[in-house]
């Protein structure tokens, strides 16, 4: 067992508190994994974060995305979308793409000796999740696009300032973007042929061009920006210990999943997630339970939910993979959610992050020439990687 107290490289600095309380501005706080568990997988809770306000506002015509909405219909949806996302669809359909889609971005490393990790990686990921939704018959530019849809930092949009203003158009500006560049061409696409993926599912579903680019950017969110991410952590914590690194060279697929599924545990790239109660909800705390009542906001703090002793055992700081955990406990934690809203393309995910690792990590004389800088996304609650340089020595 590692002896260092914190392996982590994000200091998000709300691991410690208490394991559930109310705070004064009424949001309870769930620091606790059974807890956390327990909201999650509850009936009794809708979304309240990732953006739900913003998508409470659309008009009543249009249906929501998968991830706002809840009950039977959100159960449905998933029910009928579970194919795209099973592990032998991942194996069969997916890793090709994968495989094809890490060779090329190895390729630019080895051509330029240098490259950010966090470009490879984003090519990558948008790659990927491209082939799952449907998004393949794109104009040039889509990372482009992409990343002004997620910039690195947002602003407030209002009609009261000049930036407020400014950050109504630019929403609008890149909505209508990623809607001409990548979504109605792909929709265009798959009225005169469908094929087996998500946009073709939801046009024999009946769904319109705008709840097909609500559903197209919210998978992009998903599949593209948190994978991007942990693609670089994981990089970072194999770049900074040696034997973690070697351990990870040296395991078979299952032994290095483990590895990765650990530092995911560690270091969750989505650090909160919130419910609000449609009626009371009892929780385990300690010994006892406290009953959450309806209508309240409750906020679950993923990476000290992931760093629960109870859970996850002595050292929950280190980076111990197959470390020994509870019952019912995951061993990346909460990092993909619980419950009805757990991610779908966790094993995708994982597996592309693998696949792309090992190569890069195979590499002769590969280095880390930069550590990445580290920002905070709040719309998402996430991190991100940036300016972070990988070479190949010359020696």
């Amino acid at each position: 067992m590692p002896t260092d107290t914190s392996a982590r490289k994000i200091d998000r600095g709300d691991s410690e508190g208490c394991p559930l309380h109310r705070g004064t501005d009424g949001v309870w706080q769930v620091r606790g994994y059974s807890a956390a568990r327990a909201v999650l997988r509850s009936t009794d809770t809708v979304q309240a974060g990732l953006g739900v306000e913003t998508v409470e506002k659309m008009p009543a015509k249009i249906r929501r995305p998968v991830l706002y909405r809840d009950g039977a219909e959100h159960r449905e949806h998933r029910r009928q979308t579970a194919k795209y996302f099973t592990p032998r669809r991942v194996d069969e359909h997916y890793r090709p793409i994968m495989q094809r889609v890490s060779d090329a971005q190895i390729g630019k490393l080895r051509a330029d000796g240098q490259a950010q990790l966090s470009e490879l990686s984003f090519h990558l990921s948008i790659e990927v999740a491209s082939a799952v939704i449907g998004l393949t018959d794109s104009r040039p530019g889509i990372r482009r696009r992409l990343e002004r849809f997620f910039p690195e930092e947002f602003g407030e949009p209002g009609f009261t300032s000049l930036h407020g203003l400014y950050w109504v158009w630019r929403q609008a500006a890149n909505w209508t973007s990623v809607y001409l560049g990548d979504v109605r061409p792909a929709i265009r696409a798959r009225r005169r042929d469908r094929r087996d993926d998500l946009i073709s599912h939801l046009l024999d579903d009946g769904c319109s061009a705008a709840e097909i680019l609500g559903e197209c950017i919210t998978f992009a969110a998903a599949g593209m920006i948190t994978t991007r991410e942990f693609v670089n952590v994981a990089a970072w914590h194999l770049f900074t210990d040696e034997e973690l690194l070697a351990r990870y060279r040296e395991a078979d697929e299952p032994g290095r999943l483990a590895v990765l599924h650990e530092i995911l545990r560690l270091e969750p790239v989505v650090g909160h997630l919130r419910r609000r109660t449609t009626a009371a909800v009892e929780v385990p705390d300690g010994d006892g339970v406290v009953t959450i009542p309806e209508g309240d906001v409750v906020d679950i703090v993923v990476s000290a939910t992931n760093t629960d002793t109870a859970a996850m055992g002595d050292q929950p700081e280190a980076v111990c993979p197959g470390r020994s955990l509870s019952a019912g406990a995951s061993p990346q934690g909460l990092s993909f959610g619980d419950g009805a809203h757990k991610c779908p393309g966790s094993n995708i995910a994982i597996l592309e992050t693998d696949i792309f690792l090992s190569k890069l990590f195979s590499l002769p004389g590969l280095t880390m020439r930069q550590p990445p800088r580290v920002t905070f996304n709040d719309a998402i609650g996430g991190y991100e990687l940036r300016d972070f340089v990988v070479a190949l020595s010359q020696d």
